[in-house]
């Protein structure tokens, strides 16, 4: 690797979601980001919901790149699945945005995490406390994502 690729090399994104606010900056990161429906996971004894995403990287400059991102979620209490194959262990989801309603005057709540094709986890929550960071390799890619969105198409459990 020369002197120029370390330096033009991004540090790996690490970024905490605790409220709205935050929640709505971590889905920004995640925008179009890749996942496949095999490494989606509820760890109920845990009350973690957690997957693996390629993250398209909107900051990358002129040269589109994806990296390996890791997304957790703590304090669930139940999990929520429309239009997600999940027998199909190799299928594939574009995450398009991640919604946060607050259900009540505490903090517990729904996120919904929205995907293109109509798929939507949803997860009920004591709290939002979600992590993000990359993890292992950046890759190149030919082209940016893109797609055709349906008025009023954000919905689901």
């Amino acid at each position: 690797m020369s002197a120029v690729d370390r330096l033009s090399k991004p540090a790996p994104l690490r970024l905490q979601a605790l409220d709205p606010e935050d929640l709505a900056f971590l889905s920004a990161h995640l925008q179009d980001a890749a996942v496949r429906v095999g490494d989606i996971a509820y760890l109920k004894e845990k009350r973690r919901f957690a997957l693996v995403a390629a993250r398209f990287d909107w900051n990358a400059g002129a040269q589109p790149e994806r990296c390996a991102a890791v997304l957790h979620f703590d304090a669930v209490r139940a999990v929520r699945c429309l239009s997600v194959p999940r027998d199909d262990k190799e299928a594939m989801l574009a995450l398009l945005t991640i919604i946060y309603d607050a259900q009540g005057a505490g903090p517990e709540g729904r996120i919904r995490l929205i995907f293109s094709g109509g798929a939507v986890i949803a997860l009920d929550v004591d709290s939002i406390e979600a992590q993000l960071s990359d993890r292992g390799p950046r890759w190149r890619i030919s082209s940016r994502p893109s797609h055709k969105l349906d008025e009023g198409q954000v919905a689901g459990p």
